[in-house]
């Protein structure tokens, strides 16, 4: 049984990788005895995250690429194929929200910020099927493989001021479905893609919006806490059971699956 948990001798993109959620994903598959690739465009991070992992005694690769810019994506990969000869599986963990695509109580609702609303689709959407369409080929050309992307509360509930977000989210949930039936109508079992909807982590991009200065809740923190049946956010490394099992071969026929870690918010009704 543990066997078909292990990552050995396997190599994961990670896109995102210099993020918060990308950190406590990228030890964890280092930890799992895969080679972790971390890719993302602060390329210090990266590097000082590969020397970390390295340091004990796992595998690790930085890459340094924009996710909406395929050329950089296709150097990237050309770049790892020329070390690893394969890919194994892909993490799309890049995404966010922007300031200027958060919707405030007092906004005009007709007078939209189109263009920030772009943006937001543009790094969550684009930003997962650019890779997709890269090191998903790769995986493709050099054996079997998985794809996880990463959805979110917000493409199931409609939560106030994210609607650049949400509406990203949603299609995330969209296309992991679709990919997922496309993917096993043209190759069978060789490539499989899912998705993992967080509930609320604090992250450097939410941490003003759910909490103060002080560490205490905002006003939006306490709505989050109340309808949260755990009655807290979750922290990072508890998504990483779940990325582990949908990487593995232990999720060998697991396809077109959103997996919900949230805590209980997406189930609770707030009665």
């Amino acid at each position: 049984m543990t066997a078909s948990f292990s990552l050995e001798t396997k190599v994961i993109v990670v896109t995102g990788g210099t993020g918060v959620l990308g950190d406590a994903f990228t030890k964890a598959i280092a930890a799992a005895g895969a080679t972790v690739v971390i890719l993302g465009r602060n390329e210090s991070v990266a590097k000082q995250r590969v020397e970390k992992i390295l340091s004990t005694g796992g595998k690790a690769i930085a890459l340094i690429a924009d996710v909406t810019n395929e050329n950089d994506l296709q150097s990237a990969c050309e770049q790892l194929l020329s070390v690893t000869g394969k890919i194994d599986g892909l993490v799309n963990a890049a995404g966010g929200n922007m300031p200027k695509a958060v919707v405030q109580p007092d906004a005009d609702i007709f007078k939209l910020d189109i263009s920030a609303l772009k943006q937001v689709m543009d790094l969550n959407l684009f930003g997962t099927l650019l890779p997709t369409q890269v090191f998903g080929e790769a995986i493709r050309q050099t054996g079997s493989g998985s794809i996880v992307n990463i959805s979110s509360m917000a493409a199931q509930l409609a939560i106030t001021k994210v609607l650049g977000y949400s509406m990203a989210k949603a299609s995330i949930d969209a296309y992991t479905r679709w990919f997922a039936v496309e993917l096993a109508n043209r190759f069978g079992d060789k490539i499989r893609m899912n998705a993992i909807a967080p509930g609320f982590f604090l992250t450097e991009q939410n941490r003003a919006l759910l909490t103060n200065a002080d560490g205490s809740f905002t006003e939006r923190g306490k709505l989050v806490i109340q309808n949260t049946p755990y009655k807290r956010f979750g922290h990072a490394d508890e998504l990483t059971g779940a990325l582990i099992w949908l990487l593995s071969d232990a999720s060998a026929f697991v396809s077109g699956t959103v997996i919900n870690v949230d805590g209980g918010f997406s189930i609770f009704s707030g009665v």
